[in-house]
């Protein structure tokens, strides 16, 4: 059975592909496969809202099953952001670079680890055409670091330390990234559902 991945974020596809090939009966797509599918512009207040537009859109226009994340950064102290602006924190056409930037920035007064605290949330929604089927949700906390440290990951990972860690999500490996984010412990709360889907 075929399961459309509502995006086009490679690292994103990749960690999916990757948790998916215990689901032998399922075959994961991407909107790299779909080219004249047009993504909506977000218009929700929260990842959950978010997710769910995506996936319900996406499997309507293309009349497939449909999987969606929305996912982000949420800062407490700073009122919970960057949460759904964290790809674009720092203007629609933001690198990883300049949001990380504007987050040290703006957390530069935020001394204590305590103030520094911070999670990673993951909403995911699937969707048939016919509409929503489940949706969950994933947390992983910690705290932001003064500095970037490390290369690998995305987004502000280099800057994210999980509680009980002593490395940024970016020097960490990331088959143990993905066993420990917010992204999977979202898809596991999907798995049984996965597990019983079947065309």
């Amino acid at each position: 059975m075929e399961i459309l991945l509502a995006t086009t974020n490679l690292h994103k596809i990749r960690e999916f592909k990757e948790m998916c090939k215990a689901f032998a009966h399922l075959e994961i797509l991407s909107l790299h496969q779909f080219p004249d599918y047009i993504c909506p512009e977000e218009v929700g207040t929260n990842f959950k809202e978010n997710a769910i537009f995506k996936a319900e859109h996406a499997a309507k226009h293309l009349n497939r099953w449909v999987l969606a994340d929305d996912s982000g950064l949420v800062v407490p102290r700073l009122s919970g952001k960057p949460g759904i602006y964290s790809r674009r924190f720092a203007g629609l056409e933001a690198t990883d670079e300049e949001n990380r930037k504007k987050l040290l920035l703006e957390m530069r007064q935020l001394i204590n680890k305590e103030d520094r605290a911070a999670y990673y949330e993951c909403c995911l929604a699937l969707s048939s055409p016919i509409g929503l089927q489940k949706c969950v949700q994933g947390i992983c906390e910690g705290f932001i670091l003064n500095e970037a440290r490390g290369r690998n990951g995305f987004g502000y990972d280099s800057l994210f330390v999980k509680n009980d860690y002593e490395k940024s999500f970016a020097e960490i490996d990331e088959a143990v990234k993905n066993r420990i984010s917010h992204r999977r412990k979202a898809f596991e709360r999907l798995s049984a559902f996965l597990e019983n889907l079947r065309d």
